[in-house]
């Protein structure tokens, strides 16, 4: 009985929605940090996805663990989910609680696997010194030095060979990853999310673009519109050319 989930704790998830002092109010009150609710998604998966670095860290303390799996199907792991949202500070703290860097959830990914693909430089940093595995595919086999040149994040490319992605012995990763660089810095961003969007959707939506800098890397995202609405979305960062001076000075 000791191991079995607590539920119907409303006052700590409504205390998440609020701020650290609520969660603080709700601890002492009697709810338990390993609370989860009716659809089995705990606290901690709940604050860790919401950038709620502090309420991870007060959740962590009373005892929840880094490495519950959350959701349905409990498929959902806290790291992954702040990894996903490129949510630094709480993947940090999660590393420091004893997080496994490297564990799966539901459909093969890991934390280093979301972070990666998302191309949030200063989480993949994160998780590398905190003992992610560069070499480590993902669940369709791929390599993390050819997704993030495939992304175009200079800065997640660099992090990646600085922890061995380029190491003696990843020759051909390496090949193929200046492949794909060198591919997507001859197409124009826009014209190739747009394309790709429309694989999915069909063509004649209309579409907007943006180009956002963050962390010094520029990323340009196309939004598909509905009744003028978003409904759907695809985006890259920007740096496919730099990468590949990167990895031919590698040679």
């Amino acid at each position: 009985m000791m191991n079995e989930p607590i539920r119907d704790e409303p006052s700590l998830f409504d205390a998440l929605y609020e701020d650290d002092d609520a969660v603080v109010r709700a601890l002492r009150a009697g709810a338990q940090a390993e609370s989860s609710d009716e659809e089995g998604e705990t606290a901690l998966y709940l604050a860790a996805v919401q950038d709620r670095p502090g309420a991870v860290r007060l959740l962590l303390a009373a005892g929840a663990d880094p490495n519950r799996a959350s959701g349905p199907e409990a498929g959902d792991l806290p790291l992954c989910g702040a990894a996903c949202g490129g949510h630094t500070e709480v993947v940090e703290a999660l590393l420091m609680a004893g997080a496994r860097p490297d564990l799966r959830e539901e459909f093969g990914f890991t934390a280093l696997r979301w972070a990666v693909g998302l191309g949030h430089a200063s989480t993949v940093k994160v998780l590398l010194a905190g003992g992610a595995d560069p070499l480590l595919p993902g669940p369709r086999g791929e390599a993390m030095l050819v997704l993030a040149a495939e992304r175009g994040s200079l800065r997640t490319v660099r992090a990646l060979l600085e922890y061995g992605a380029g190491a003696a012995g990843q020759d051909a990763v390496v090949g193929v990853a200046l492949a794909e660089a060198r591919r997507l810095a001859g197409l124009d961003p826009e014209r190739e999310l747009l394309r790709r969007l429309e694989e999915t959707y069909g063509p004649g939506l209309d579409a907007v673009v943006r180009r956002d800098v963050v962390d010094g890397e520029e990323t340009v995202t196309v939004e598909l519109l509905r009744d003028g609405e978003p409904m759907a979305g695809a985006d890259l960062h920007t740096g496919h050319g730099e990468i590949v001076a990167l990895l031919e000075g590698r040679g």
